[in-house]
This record gives C-alpha cells, structure tokens and sequence, in this order.
C-alpha cells in the first residue's frame, strides 16, 4: 500500500521545498511539478511532491490523519487499561 501526505510549503530553495506535515518539517522534491509557491499545499509521496492540493482539500485531509492519531491514542490508552488488545 502505498501512502502520500497532505503537507504545505514553508520554504523553498531550488527544487527541494521544506514542507510542515503537522508541525514536523521534511524536505519534498519539486521535480515533478511546476509552479509551486511557499503556502502551498502539496501531495508527498517518498520525498516527492507529486500534487498540487487545493488548500480546502488539503485541511480536511490533515483533520482526517489528526482523527485517526487521537483514536490511535484512545486505544492505546484503553489496551493499557484493559490488558487487552481492541481490533
């Protein structure tokens, strides 16, 4: 399965942007797309941004990754308590 990441463009310096997934900074290649701008949102696969996202798009997706983390938390709290695993 494969996976790519909403992030937005914070910097950019030739073909590489420093991108905030979450308040984490990575570094996305810009080899694949033009015209991208600083505030920007982007699709990141692998190092690469391989998309241009619309900024609504972009925000509901990073709701949607902060959901699943608090849920992940939630049960990890539960499974401590419990003793068991919860599927």
């Amino acid at each position: 399965m494969c996976l790519s990441i909403p992030a937005k463009v914070e910097k950019i310096k030739g073909e590489i942007a420093t991108v905030s997934v979450g308040g984490t900074k990575y570094e996305a290649s810009l080899q694949m797309l033009d015209d991208v701008n600083v505030g920007d949102y982007i699709l990141m696969h692998t190092g690469f941004a391989i998309q241009k996202l619309d900024p609504e798009e972009a925000e509901q997706s990073l709701k949607v990754f902060q959901e699943f983390e608090e849920l992940n938390e939630y049960l990890d709290e539960e499974e401590k308590k419990t003793g068991e695993r919860i599927v």
